[in-house]
C-alpha cells in the first residue's frame, strides 16, 4: 500500500502544480452539459494523473472525470478528479484541487487530495490516520446543530425543488452555511475540522473518492444521502463528524 499511496500523493503534486503554473491561463474551454465545462488544463493534468499510474500498476483500474474508465473490474480501482472545481479556476477564483481515490475490492482505502494554491497536501491509508502536510488531522467535534458550519451543494439548478427545501430546513438549524464550488476544498477542511459537515445532491464519484479515506480516518463519517455505504457509483453524499451526522442526515432523509 505504500508505494500505490506514494504514487498517489507524487501524481496529485505533479498534475496540481502544472494547474497553478497555468492559472490564469486557460485558452479552450469545453461544455459536457448544462453549464458543465471542461478546459484543456483539466484533460492534460489527468493525461498526466493516469501515465504516472499506469507506469507502476498498469493492471489497476482507473476511473476518471474526463477520460473515462479502464479495467473498472479490477481490485484495484483509481478514481481521478484532475482539477476540482473547474468553474472556479475558469475564472481565476484560486479554490480549486486535484483528487485521487483508492479502491480495492470495492472498499476505499487511501486518497490523496492537493489543493496546489495553498501548498496543502492530504492523505490518507484505511488504519493509518489521516495526514495534511505530514501533520495528523481529525474532524470536530462540534455536534450542536446551533453551532455547525456546513457546505453546501452549489448546483442548485439540477434540482432546486428538492435542494432549496432542504437547503432552507438546515439553514434554520445551523449556524451557517458554505459554498466553495469544490468539492475536494469542502471536505479536505471538514477533515480537519474547518468545517462540521457537507451534503451534496450531484457530486460523482471522482468529486469526493479521494477524500472518504481522509474524512474516515480523520474521524468522520461518509454516506449517500440515504444513508448507505459510499461506492464508487455513489451520486450525492452527506460527509460530517460523527457528533453531527446524525441529526443532519435525519434532515436530509426526510425529502428521500
Amino acid at each position: 500500500m505504500a508505494e500505490i499511496l506514494d504514487t498517489a500523493i507524487a501524481a496529485a503534486k505533479e498534475a496540481g502544480d502544472f494547474l497553478l503554473d497555468n492559472f490564469g491561463k486557460v485558452n479552450k474551454v469545453e461544455s459536457k452539459g448544462d453549464r458543465n465545462l471542461v478546459t484543456n488544463l483539466d484533460k492534460k493534468a489527468e493525461t498526466m494523473i493516469r501515465a504516472k499510474i499506469e507506469s507502476k500498476f498498469s493492471n489497476h483500474g482507473i476511473l476518471g472525470e474526463e477520460d473515462g474508465k479502464k479495467n473498472i473490474e479490477s481490485d484495484y480501482l483509481w478514481i481521478i478528479d484532475p482539477l476540482d472545481g473547474t468553474h472556479n479556476y475558469i475564472r481565476k477564483i484560486n479554490i480549486f484541487g486535484v483528487s485521487i481515490g483508492i479502491v480495492y475490492k470495492n472498499k476505499f482505502i487511501g486518497g490523496a487530495v492537493y489543493m496546489p494554491n495553498d501548498d496543502e497536501m492530504y492523505w490518507a491509508e484505511s488504519g493509518a490516520g489521516a495526514y495534511k502536510n505530514g501533520e495528523k488531522i481529525s474532524v470536530s467535534s462540534c455536534g450542536q446543530l446551533k453551532d455547525l458550519s456546513i457546505a453546501f451543494d452549489s448546483s442548485i439548478r439540477y434540482s432546486p425543488e428538492i435542494m432549496l427545501k432542504v437547503l432552507g430546513d438546515l439553514s434554520k438549524e445551523v449556524f451557517n452555511v458554505r459554498m466553495f464550488g469544490s468539492s475536494v476544498r469542502t471536505l479536505t477542511y471538514l477533515a480537519e475540522g474547518v468545517l462540521d459537515c457537507s451534503v451534496e445532491f450531484h457530486d460523482r464519484p471522482w468529486d469526493f473518492s479521494g477524500s472518504v479515506a481522509i474524512i474516515e480516518e480523520a474521524g468522520g463519517k461518509l454516506t449517500d444521502l440515504r444513508k448507505n455505504p459510499l461506492t464508487y457509483k455513489t451520486i450525492g453524499y452527506i460527509a460530517a463528524n460523527k457528533e453531527a451526522y446524525g441529526r443532519i442526515s435525519e434532515i436530509v432523509a426526510n425529502y428521500f
